[in-house]
């Protein structure tokens, strides 16, 4: 099977990422942690592959994940992490909305993400 033909591996469990929602690189992508100019170069991951980014997002249809150690947000500054959990479960809501869609990728991330992105191009 040819490379492209592969699809994203993951590079904690080595198996393929499927679905735009179960992606890692995505996420942090929409969210604003990848620029748009290395997304292409990024190392891709599942979700459930990184908990400590994972922990964040708080939906009914995302199974909680809990961190031990070091990077647990139980041991975060509560605002902090009340700011971290809106935005990682706004990114993986948006991930939902852009499975499907014709959009273009400059279009993914979330408003506020996007605008950085113009400001910067100014």
């Amino acid at each position: 099977m040819a490379k492209c033909e592969q699809g994203y591996l993951c590079e904690v469990c080595g198996q393929d990422v499927e679905a735009i929602t179960d992606s890692d690189l995505y996420l942090r992508y929409v969210i604003g942690l990848v620029d748009p100019e290395t997304l292409h170069t990024s190392r891709e991951r599942h979700i459930a592959c990184n908990p400590t980014l994972a922990q964040f997002i708080v939906d009914e249809g995302f199974p909680p994940v809990v961190v031990e150690g070091a990077f647990d947000k139980r041991s975060l500054d509560s605002a902090e992490v009340r700011q971290r959990e809106q935005l990682v479960t706004r990114g993986w809501r948006r991930l939902r909305e852009l499975a499907g869609s014709e959009l273009s990728l400059l279009e993914y991330p979330l408003p506020e993400v996007r605008a950085r992105h113009e400001q910067r191009m100014l």
